[in-house]
């Protein structure tokens, strides 16, 4: 066994930023199925605060994080699409990315090309394959085409920003909220067609003056309990409401029963890891994010950077709402 000391941010129970803790641990070799990687960046995402704060709960002690991109420095039995050298990023359960050196399962994790540099690896993998698995995997009965109208919430987020860009390139109307002018000004520079200041503006009836009363195809939506109830009345009959966060807040329950009158509507609660679940899955995803991302279809914009030992700092700017784009550690 070759034993490696490695920084990590782990909490022992749940509750806000000052449950961090960066300590010492040892990281052994891979078992079969696995890889051990050494991060030279880590994603910060919603996802963390969820698991930290107890919205999701964990099993104590827990080291967080779920994407980062690094060099694969060992190989276990089994793996096959990566060998020790290799340039590689992911996105994957089981929760630990907030480390220097880790042990992990393989089959989430991707070679990186050669094009995209760590940060941004880091940055973009839970982010772009929830973006690819939303605008291109979770669409309205009949799919999408060129000239549908779709609302996205949190479009001057980091997984908003990514889909702007997409939508675009899809040749969707996609309509962004924000809470501010200068983060509508950013989804719209980053390929929104129009845009909400929903702190300044009913999004509902926004949304209607836009498609001509008739609505949108599809709500993506990851505020969740301050936009879910307004959203289904910005849907089109038959249109679909895909919930895939809650940073607001848990959706509170609701009656199967609005959704006839609104319009027979469609409800969705998607989350990434169900859609990354096998190899084959993970790759094909990643390969589409790959090839938007070195096309320059997508840019992928990091505007925060905090080192690993500052992580509550970055967790406390997260929280409230004051990042735009996508958010990096570094080490």
């Amino acid at each position: 066994m070759t034993a490696i000391t490695s920084r990590a941010v782990r909490i022992d129970q749940h509750g806000g930023p000052e449950q961090l803790k960066l300590v010492e641990v040892t990281v052994g070799d891979p078992g079969p199925g696995e890889i051990r990687i050494r991060h030279k960046a880590i994603g910060l995402n919603f996802i963390d605060v969820y698991q930290r704060s107890g919205l999701y709960p964990m099993t104590m002690p827990v080291q967080l994080g779920m994407e980062a991109a690094g060099i694969v420095d060992a190989v276990g039995e089994g793996v096959t699409h990566l060998k020790v050298g290799d340039r590689a990023a992911y996105a994957s359960q089981p929760p630990g990315s907030y480390c220097e050196v880790r042990v992990m399962p393989a089959k989430c994790v991707c070679k990186l090309p050669d094009a995209i540099s760590f940060e941004t690896g880091a940055a973009m993998m839970l982010k772009g394959l929830t973006a690819q698995y939303l605008l291109r995997r979770t669409q309205p009965q009949g799919g999408l085409k060129a000239g549908d109208f779709v609302l996205f919430h949190a479009a001057a987020g980091g997984v908003g920003l990514i889909a702007c860009q997409w939508a675009r390139a899809m040749g969707l109307q996609l309509i962004g909220t924000a809470g501010s002018d200068e983060k509508c000004a950013l989804a719209k520079a980053h390929g929104a067609a129009f845009v909400i200041n929903y702190a300044k503006e009913d999004f509902a009836v926004r949304v209607k003056e836009i498609t001509g009363g008739k609505g949108v195809k599809v709500v993506y939506d990851s505020v969740g309990k301050d936009t879910f109830d307004k959203s289904l009345d910005c849907l089109s009959p038959f249109g679909l409401m895909a919930s895939f966060g809650n940073a607001s807040g848990p959706v509170a329950p609701f009656s199967p029963g609005i959704l006839g009158p609104k319009g027979s509507l469609y409800v969705t609660r998607q989350t990434l890891f169900t859609h990354i679940v096998s190899r084959e899955s993970t790759q094909e995803m990643a390969d589409e994010l790959f090839e938007m991302v070195t096309s320059g279809k997508v840019v992928i914009r990091i505007d925060q950077q905090f080192a690993l030992a500052d992580v509550a700092e970055a967790h406390r700017t997260l929280e409230a709402r004051k990042t735009t784009g996508c958010t990096i550690l570094t080490l």
